[in-house]
């Protein structure tokens, strides 16, 4: 009998996002396995949908149903009997480890944190590795399939590329979009995402939108660009602030799919974003992409196999940001130098990212210093 594999990638898109080398290598080890997922969320639903190596997706909101609910959701997962259950990098808070023990497949698979571990229950997992702070979350997501004797270099060049699959409804619409916004092909194309997660206090690592707005700015007048304004609901109060600011140096760019929005970035030259899913999405595409970090480690989250430029303050106490339950919090002394690693990033910086990015794939002619 094949073995039912189930792939718990409840946290966001992004995450989900970056376990999918990881699936895919399953998948090619296992061809014959039923491997599903499990998610929490509409836009990671959108996407696992459409991804060839998985069979079903099983979707539940835990954040908006009653705890009866969610234990009986658990409870019908339990019932299909998962020979392997696989905690996603970095899913290792105890609320996900105890839904992979109620479902109880009979080897449970997942990373164990350097900190806090013990308090993340992730004992109730029947097979565990170390995580490793010098590895992408893409390459700790490999990593657990040694667990199941799968092994593999871990090395970027070597591993898949993020997989991120768009069904011609999709290209449909955009090109619908492009055609109604009068978008143009002979001018330099560049997509915004100010937002984050706003979880456990992760709207910090956001740089201000006020210096989104004056790059969106500088970009339209200096190089003349069009800039389009990526983000979701939680976004929306940054990008109002920046549409205020820049007025027509931006073009929000409102979809009611994650798939739809992403078709569209496919026509970019350039990417520019905080640390966030839609980073994740710029790599998946292949997208040059400037991103921009204050305490988060890129380390593990860095651009997969795209061409980027990291943008941040070099102060010396960042990174300081570790996988843990506890919220983003900035240990500097003086207040006033709180989250100073984001804040004192200024636009010059990224609008130099950014125009090195366009010289480099020939959007923007080199100058004669450069040539």
């Amino acid at each position: 009998m094949a073995e039912k594999i189930l792939v718990l990638a409840l946290p966001g898109i992004g995450d989900a996002l970056l376990a999918t080398p990881m699936i895919e290598l399953l998948r090619r080890s296992k061809p014959d396995a039923h491997i599903h997922a499990f998610i929490m969320f509409t836009s990671t639903r959108e996407m696992y949908e459409h991804d060839p190596y998985i069979d079903k997706v099983h979707h539940y909101d835990f954040l908006n149903a009653s705890k009866s609910g969610a234990l009986k959701f658990v409870s019908d997962l339990r019932k299909l009997r998962f020979d392997i259950s696989i905690n996603v990098y970095p899913q290792n808070r105890r609320e996900y480890n105890l839904i992979a023990f109620l479902i109880g497949a009979k080897r449970r698979l997942a990373i164990r944190y350097r900190r806090r571990d013990p308090q993340n229950l992730s004992w109730l997992n029947t097979d565990t590795i170390v995580e490793d702070d010098l590895l992408h979350c893409v390459e700790e997501n490999v990593r657990l399939l040694t667990l199941l004797g799968i092994n593999h270099e871990l090395r970027e060049a070597s591993l898949p590329p993020l997989r991120l699959n768009l069904a011609s409804k999709h290209e449909d619409f955009r090109d619908e979009w492009c055609r109604e916004h009068n978008i143009s092909a002979d001018m330099p194309l560049i997509g915004f995402h100010a937002g984050t997660a706003l979880f456990k206090n992760h709207i910090r690592r956001r740089w201000e939108p006020e210096k989104f707005a004056e790059l969106a700015i500088r970009l339209t007048n200096e190089l003349g660009a069009k800039v389009l304004l990526f983000g979701g609901p939680d976004d929306a109060d940054a990008n109002a602030v920046i549409r205020a600011r820049a007025g027509d140096s931006v073009l929000p760019v409102e979809t009611k799919s994650i798939l739809d929005s992403a078709a569209i970035m496919r026509c970019l030259h350039l990417f520019i974003s905080n640390d966030s899913s839609l980073m994740h999405f710029a790599g998946a595409l292949q997208l040059p992409t400037v991103a921009i970090f204050g305490p988060t480690n890129e380390t593990y989250v860095h651009p997969w196999k795209t061409r980027y430029k990291i943008v941040h303050t070099g102060i010396e106490c960042r990174p300081c940001f570790v996988y843990s339950p506890k919220p983003l919090t900035c240990y500097r002394k003086d207040p006033a130098e709180h989250f100073l690693c984001i804040r004192a990033i200024e636009v010059e910086h990224v609008f130099g990212a950014a125009k090195e990015l366009l010289q480099h794939q020939g959007t923007l002619p080199l100058s004669s210093s450069q040539a």
